[in-house]
């Protein structure tokens, strides 16, 4: 699915770091998101590799990634720590600066990135999400009913481990089935990588610890840098009937804070890098470039 790419796993301070690399050109990371692994990059990134060297990993917990046990404080799968990962693997591929395109969960390692090391973020990408902050000030019934697993997964150790593990390859699977045309959406062979991955006991436990740490640690973080906004260059993409798209001025929640972004909505549903994969190639390329 990544031809020409080469794999490698990369020590940083916290975890070991899997990801794939490939092309020539100006660098840029690319983020996944729950309960995926860089396998959903794998309709758009050979397309990006003409232009820039693309490097995707799986985050810390995710793929075949490194999977810390969670601590009581959640630490280790603050967005902080994830993000930390990637700056290191980056410079330690030779980058000290890069291009950022992330989605769901990855977005949010990238909002906490571009914040704590801006230097290192040229341009910011974020597919169908606002800041975590936000979603935690608009609970209400829509948005619990869509977003369910968010107050699922921050149940205490180990029910929420214990209740997806029973039956870990229908949870994941399940996951997948639920898109338009899912067939076209999710080739085979990316369900089954993402089933591989997604219903081991650690990953589960992993995945549980990244969300339990969105509700707790991360918000700590945010509370406390509320006026450090992202600075560089930045766009938005959302889905136009996915929840957040259908609920909230995507724009001007990420106006709060950002201080230079653009956006709009995509004709899809919230897997926009693999729903509309020519959309998102153009528009990338097009936004990183300009």
């Amino acid at each position: 699915m990544f031809e020409g790419f080469e794999q490698q796993q990369i020590e940083t301070t916290g975890t070991t770091i899997n990801l794939v690399k490939g092309g020539s050109g100006p660098p840029l990371l690319l983020l996944h998101g729950y309960p995926q692994t860089h396998t959903m990059w794998h309709k758009v990134a050979p397309r990006l590799a003409e232009d820039f060297t693309v490097v995707a990993p799986d985050l810390r917990g995710y793929g075949d990634s490194g999977k810390p046990h969670g601590d009581p404080e959640h630490l280790n799968y603050s967005k902080r720590a994830m993000a930390l990962d990637q700056v290191e693997v980056m410079a330690k591929l030779g980058f000290d600066s890069f291009f950022l395109v992330s989605h769901d969960r990855g977005a949010r390692v990238s909002h906490r990135l571009t914040k704590d090391h801006p230097q290192r973020v040229r341009k910011l990408v974020t597919l169908d999400i606002v800041p975590t902050r936000h979603m935690f000030q608009i609970v209400n019934k829509e948005m619990a009913t869509n977003t369910y697993h968010w107050f699922f997964l921050i149940q205490p150790y180990d029910f929420p481990e214990r209740m997806i593990g029973a039956d870990g390859d229908y949870y994941i699977r399940s996951r997948f089935q639920r898109a338009r045309n899912s067939a076209t959406v999710f080739p085979l062979e990316a369900v089954e990588e993402y089933v591989r991955c997604g219903a081991d006991p650690a990953s589960i436990h992993a995945m549980c610890e990244d969300y339990r740490a969105g509700a707790s640690i991360d918000l700590v973080h945010d509370e406390a840098d509320l006026d450090n906004k992202v600075t560089c260059p930045m766009l938005a993409l959302w889905s136009s009937t996915g929840y957040v798209g259908r609920t909230e001025d995507v724009l001007g929640v990420w106006q709060d804070y950002a201080t230079d972004v653009r956006g709009h909505s995509l004709p899809c549903g919230h897997h926009i890098a693999e729903e509309l994969p020519d959309e998102t190639y153009a528009t990338v390329k097009g936004f990183l470039l300009e």
